[in-house]
Parts: structure tokens; sequence; C-alpha cells
């Protein structure tokens, strides 16, 4: 008997669909030589550090804890929301290890999702509940579909094959257990209020954070650009210099214009031929959420739910994949699914091209493509429906048997030897694809022109202002995270683009999150209240500006470059060229290092201390000063007083050792490092007034 675990009922219900009949025995199902149960997602959950160390003084989060690094990790079953045990969970627990530890099993399969993150979750269910040694194997699915599930039965490898994909997955559970664990309950102790830290989602958020702060800050600059927009043989030829004047540079920029007019304009150059217009590639995970957010508006939670259940359905292939190819493996079953489409009328062949199947751009999975099994008319919600044409369009377009030919027109203005101008058009002679998916290029006539016309050209300085940085969009925000090294560019006909560099950085490791845990830490974000999304453009907000800048100012630096370096490391465990424990013991290096605080003269102090620990007295009133939330204040705000120190001033952090020299002696030390409001450092002292206010002594 073979007794496969999924790690969802959906799974196993279509487990079931493609073994054949089956008898369903409560929460499993048995018949055909095989049993099938599940798991629901993640039925273990790593300890809590008090499962390591025992509770508090206090009972309450505390430094007597911290930092935690256990030497092992142990896991324990999910609780639920309230901590206590969930017995649905538990009831689950107790079948699987059942069915694991019968006579008639003498095999047990793991059918986890396709990915590192399902390979653990049903590895960590057998480990726990297996009491012999069992034949151990894999059930790997890249859609489930009856054939396809079929198909994978007959060709299981042993559980092994798969060890690095595990280690992979441990490593990244184990590092980020440490670095939220941690450095949560560290800034939240020394802020007062819950700061949700961790690897990938602090790195995002100060995206965010950078980029709307980049735009609040930002002051135009007026320039000057010589511009034409005369007629010539009836049709306007507007004409734009590269060439750039700043805003006193009005009397060069005329000067320029009156040469350029003095010594006129000639077509020196025209090209015209025809091409064909490729379409875009198939769709990763990403690049669909980008078109969905860009075009319908569509959050990546509810996009990535609605792909999800695509799948499960049987109509999508496996949804969480960083590629955009197919693998050359796959011929024969993305054959059958163009037979399929084409029977239903429309124009698609297979096509073997490399810009399609290149085995070098894919991880574990292939692009996002629909399966053979075509959903009936009114089987999908009209969200669905549009997640589903989006990706059946697109699969079209890459396969059909109609070329899109464009005319594309190239016109070179030359004023003498001292500019070119190129004006490019392109207008679509055959739709070809174009009738199915999207087409970014859109018809541009030029002037009929031919090389040698005169053009008339009145050239006259455009004023004009340079724009600040764009709010992140999904689409911007995504690209950014898949390679945040690279700098952001207009997006070019992607079926042009050389992703070459993109797919290096991913496969490096280099990218901030992946495909499968991105979507969620960004909605996790949302929920905190750190971003927003508004249809398809992210914002800070408040509280993502605290959490940044308190990280800021207690030293955490958790920026792409840190994260990415931890990516790198789990990439190497899955090659093999690095343990679990050397990337866990990275990360402990790095944690390690926010919880060493050296003593520093008062003059370079930073350390502020942690909530509620008290200063000294007040000044006012006499009563008790404690560090707060946002600086120093007295506790005797309920009746009236207002005393307080601001935590930071003009950009610099005022340190406990500085806060209670100015309520023992009035002054504090020269502090070193304030930044003034046009942006340059200067030290001073700070002096407190015996009206309480605290004032620069210079």
């Amino acid at each position: 008997m073979i007794l496969i675990i999924a790690e969802k009922p959906s799974l196993a219900r279509n487990i079931v669909a493609g073994i054949g009949t089956m008898k369903k025995v409560g929460n499993y199902y048995e018949g055909q030589g095989y049993l099938v149960t599940w798991a629901f997602g993640h039925l273990f959950s790593l300890c809590d550090i008090e499962d390591y160390t025992g509770p508090t003084v206090s009972g309450r989060w505390s430094m007597e804890n911290l930092p935690c690094f256990p030497s092992s990790f142990k896991f324990k079953l999910r609780r639920d929301a309230e901590g206590k045990e969930d017995a649905g969970v538990k009831r689950q627990f107790e079948l699987i290890s059942a069915l694991c530890n019968r006579d008639d099993v003498d095999a047990i399969v793991n059918a986890g999702d396709a990915d590192r993150e399902g390979e653990i979750i049903i590895r960590l269910c057998v480990s726990h509940a297996l009491k012999s040694s069992k034949k151990l194997l894999r059930l790997w699915l890249p859609d489930q579909t009856p054939e396809t599930v079929a198909a994978a039965l007959a060709d299981m490898k042993e559980e092994t094959n798969y060890d690095n994909l595990a280690n992979e997955g441990y490593a990244r559970t184990y590092i980020d257990w440490l670095y939220g664990v941690n450095l949560t309950r560290y800034a939240t102790l020394k802020t007062g209020m819950l700061l949700r830290v961790g690897r990938v989602i602090v790195p995002i958020v100060k995206a965010i954070y950078d980029r709307d702060m980049a735009i609040k800050n930002f002051v135009p600059e007026t320039y000057y650009a010589p511009q034409s927009n005369e007629e010539t043989k009836g049709e306007t030829v507007e004409l734009t210099s590269k060439k750039r004047f700043d805003k006193n540079s009005l009397n060069k920029a005329r000067e320029l214009c009156d040469l350029y007019n003095a010594t006129g304009a000639v077509v020196s150059d025209k090209k015209s031929k025809k091409d064909s217009l490729s379409p875009g590639k198939l769709y990763s995970l990403s690049k669909l959420q980008n078109v969905l957010g860009k075009k319908f508006k569509m959050s990546m939670d509810e996009s990535l739910k609605i792909v999800q259940g695509l799948y499960e359905k049987g109509y999508l292939t496996y949804p969480r994949t960083n590629s955009e190819y197919l693998a050359t493996a796959e011929k024969d079953k993305i054959s059958k699914i163009i037979n399929n489409i084409s029977a239903m009328g429309y124009p698609v062949v297979m096509k073997d091209k490399k810009t399609i199947f290149d085995d070098s751009k894919i991880e574990s999975h292939s692009a996002l493509t629909p399966t053979y099994k075509i959903p009936k008319k009114d089987a999908l919600s009209e969200e669905e429906l549009k997640v589903y044409q989006t990706v059946f369009r697109r699969f079209v377009a890459v396969f059909c048997s109609e070329e899109c030919v464009a005319q594309k027109t190239e016109l070179h203005i030359k004023v003498g030897e001292l500019e070119e101008f190129v004006l490019k058009g392109t207008v679509i002679l055959t739709p070809g694809w174009t009738k199915y998916d999207d087409c970014k290029t859109k018809d541009k006539v030029l002037p009929s022109l031919e090389i040698g016309d005169s053009v008339n050209i009145n050239f006259s300085p455009k004023e004009k202002e340079t724009s600040p940085p764009k709010h992140y969009t999904i689409e911007t925000l995504n690209q950014y995270l898949k390679n945040p090294f690279r700098e952001e560019k207009a997006a070019a006909d992607e079926a042009q683009e050389d992703d070459r560099e993109e797919y290096r950085a991913m496969f490096e490791g280099l990218e901030l999150g992946t495909e499968a845990t991105r979507t969620g830490i960004i909605d996790n974000a949302i929920k905190s209240k750190y971003i927003d999304l508004k249809k398809d453009v992210y914002t800070i907000l408040p509280d993502g500006i605290y959490l940044i800048e308190s990280l800021t100012y207690m030293g955490i630096s958790m920026d792409k470059y840190k994260t990415s370096v931890l990516g790198q490391a789990l990439k190497k465990v899955f090659r093999s060229t690095m343990t679990v424990e050397e990337s866990v013991n990275m990360a402990k290096d790095e944690i390690a290092s926010v919880f060493v605080h050296s003593e520093e003269p008062a003059e370079t102090d930073t350390y502020n201390g942690f909530y509620g620990e008290e200063i000294g007295n007040c000044p006012l009133c006499g009563k008790t000063v404690v560090k707060g939330r946002y600086g120093y204040g007295c506790t005797g705000y309920k009746e009236g007083c207002s005393f307080r120190i601001s935590g930071v001033i003009c950009k610099r952090v005022i340190s406990v050792s500085n806060a209670k020299l100015l309520l023992n002696n009035k002054v504090s030390s020269e502090i070193k490092g304030f930044i003034s409001k046009a942006g340059k450092p200067f030290d001073a002292r700070l002096y407190l007034e015996n009206d309480g206010k605290v004032v620069f002594k210079f």
C-alpha cells in the first residue's frame, strides 16, 4: 500500500481523480493500492522562544531571553490564533501518524506543493509521525489535471532527490524565525509599539519609504530645451533637442536656437522596412501580477488567490513560478494543449523556439500556461475569467500561426553638423497575434518626407521642469524586487528585452523575496498598515515611516544588501555549496551585532534605551521621566505636565546618557552629528531652560 500525503484537501481530491475510483473513509481515501490524506497547509510551526528558555519572570516579552539562538530548531503542532491547541490540526496529524505506521503501508509519498515550502510541510509531518523506516517518494505536479497526476504517479522519484530543495526550505524557515522573533521583540521593547521586523518585509517597506521621501523632498528645477514645431509639406514636424540649459542659461539657449535656425535642417537619411513583431513571453507569476494590477487594478494578494484557485481546479499550471520559459521536456505536453486549443478554432501551431523553450532559464517551474482542461461556459467567476483569459490569450499569442507584420520607418533630420534628430514610426500592416493579446506597439505615422527634403524649423527655448520620481506601482515594485541593484528603466518591449541579467539575478538569489513568498509579505505590510495600495499604486503610511525611522535610530540596518546576501546564501544551500548551518550562522552573526551595545563617549553616543526606562526626575514637577515612544517624557503628563525631550533632534538620536545629563546638569555634552534643514552637519550642546524647553547651545 502506498500512502500519499497532500498539502491540502483540494490537492488530495485531484490526486484521487488521477488514480481512479477510491472510497472516502473520514479524512482519507482508500483504494487501487493507495491511501490518500492531507495536511491543512502548515501543521507544524517552529517553537517559540519560551519553549527553549522557559517563561520570563514577568511573563511578558523581555530582554531576559534575547537574543535567542537555538542550537537545534524544534517544531510543534500549529496553535490557533490565541495560542491554544488546535483540535482540528491535532486530529488530522494523529490520522496521518496512524496511516504512516500502518503495517500494510510500505511507501509514503510527499505530495506537497512543488516548491521548497511544500517540500518541508510534508517532510515535517512524516518525520514527526513515522516510527519505523519506510520508503519515501516525491510526487511532483506541474499542474493538477487527472492526466498529469496519473503520469506523475508513474514517474515518482525517491524523496532524497529533493533534499537540496528541502535544505533551502529549512534554512529559509530558520533564518526568517531568527530575524522575526529576535528583532521584532527587540524593536517592540525599545519603542513600546509592536514593530514587525522581518528579513524581507523591512527592505520592501523601506523601498516604498525611500521613494515617497524622495517625492516629498523633491525640488523641481527649471531648464530649457531647444524645440521646433513647424509645418513642412502640410505636416507638422516636431523636433526636440537633447541639449539642456539650466534656468540661468536662457541666453545661451536662445543663441543655440538662433544658430540652428540660421543653419537649417534637411532629411539626411530614411529607412523603411517590413518587420515581424514578436508577442510577449509567457507569464511568470510576478509578470502576470504586473499585468493584472495595471489592467484590472487587482492586488497581488487577490490575483495570487485567483491563480492558485485556477491551478487547484486544474485549469492553469503551477502558479508560483519565476520563469517565462518552458522546459524542452514539455514539448509533447504543450503540443497536446495546442491541439486542444486549435480544435476550438484558434490559429495556434507548435513552435520550437529558444524564446519559448529554454532550460537555462528555468529553476524549478516553467512558465504559467493553460492546461488541456478548458473551463466550460459559466464555470468561472468574473474575476477568475479575467485571470484565466489573460494567461490563455498570451499562450495563444505566443503560439499563433499568424504573424504581426509592421512597417517600421526611421527618419534622420540633420541641422548641419550641430545635431541629428531621429524620428521613428511604426504602422501595423497585419495584426496577427495582436488580435488575441495586447500589443504595446501603437501606430505612429511619420511625415511624408524624403532624403534631401528641407525641413522648416523655428527653434526656440522651451521652458520645462524636472519631474519627481513616481510612486511605486505593482509593476515597478515587482521589477525592483526581482533585481534591486538594477537601475529602474522604462519597460521596454518585453519580447525584445535581453533578460539574461534578470534571470542571473534571480538564480543567484539577488532578489528580495521570491515568487512564492513576495505576495504574502507585501500583503502583511498592508495589513500591518505600513504601506497602502490604492488601485495599483503603493504609498508609505505613518506606521511604515515610524518602522523605518525607528529601526534606523536603533542602528538596525536591514537594507537590500543584507537581505540579498542572505538570499544568495539560500541559493548556495540549494546548490550544496553551503550548508544549512553555515547559512543560519550568517544570520545569527548579523542579529547578534544588533544586541551589542558598546559604551561610547556622550558626544557620539546614540543608545536610546528601552521603552519605560527611567531617566531621571522632571525639572518642572519632580515626577519620573521615562523613555517613551518618541523620546523622553514626564510620567506626570496625566496631571498636566508637558515636559519632554524629543528622541530625535535635527536627525540626531538623543541618547539616554545625554538625556540624563540634561536632567542633572541642564546641559548635555557637545553632541556630534546634527543635520541642519539645509542638510549640513553641525555639532552643538543641548541646554535645558527653566521653563523645560530644550534649546541648542553653541
